[in-house]
């Protein structure tokens, strides 16, 4: 399967791998995009000279899928799925790349901080929590206790599926024993 995406107004092609279960996009139009260069098989070439693990990883970063090319034909192309695309970018120096980098710095540093302090990654899965159940209210405009009840399931669904996904990617519990603090056992009765 395979179509055209629109970033800028801009097409980018991409296809779908069967095999990966990813979608994969053109490298030349992306970087096209990125830079306005007028000889994007040239920059692509200068830019693998400049970084050399990039250039060493090409081969497995960008393997050679079949998309249609202007022409209407299929031809093989060299591109990358989202992984590879943002390690591409990050050689890009362009203005136009800067709002990617920005975010890939922003993704990353969490993700180090989670690793650091796990309570962040729970917190965050709360926020998602009442953020989802917020978003959900306001599009089915829920009425009385069971509605809402079925609201903050949906909500907590999407929180616990977000959950699972990081500890599955990270291979670490959220919430373990070295990290869990375990409620006060001792009941206080406040003084009236």
């Amino acid at each position: 399967m395979s179509s055209i995406k629109l970033f800028e107004s801009k097409q980018i092609r991409t296809v779908w791998n069967e095999f990966d279960q990813k979608w994969y996009f053109s490298v030349q139009d992306v970087v096209q995009l990125l830079t306005d260069t007028t000889d994007v098989k040239d920059y692509i070439k200068k830019m693998k000279k400049r970084d050399s693990v990039l250039n060493s990883n090409w081969g497995t970063i960008c393997p050679l899928l079949e998309m249609i090319a202007a022409d209407g034909k299929k031809r093989k192309v060299q591109a990358a799925n989202a992984n590879g695309l943002l390690r591409i970018i990050q050689s890009i120096p362009s203005p136009k790349a800067e709002p990617f980098k920005l975010w890939l710095a922003k993704v990353g540093s969490e993700r180090l901080e989670e690793i650091e302090n796990p309570e962040l990654a729970t917190q965050r899965t709360r926020e998602l929590y009442k953020a989802s159940t917020t978003a959900i209210v306001k599009t089915k405009n829920p009425k009385g206790f069971v509605q809402n009840k079925s609201v903050a399931k949906q909500g907590g669904t999407i929180a616990g599926d977000a959950r699972k996904a990081l500890e599955l990617k990270t291979g670490e519990k959220i919430v373990s024993e070295d990290n869990y603090l375990p409620e006060n056992k001792e009941i206080k009765e406040f003084k009236k």
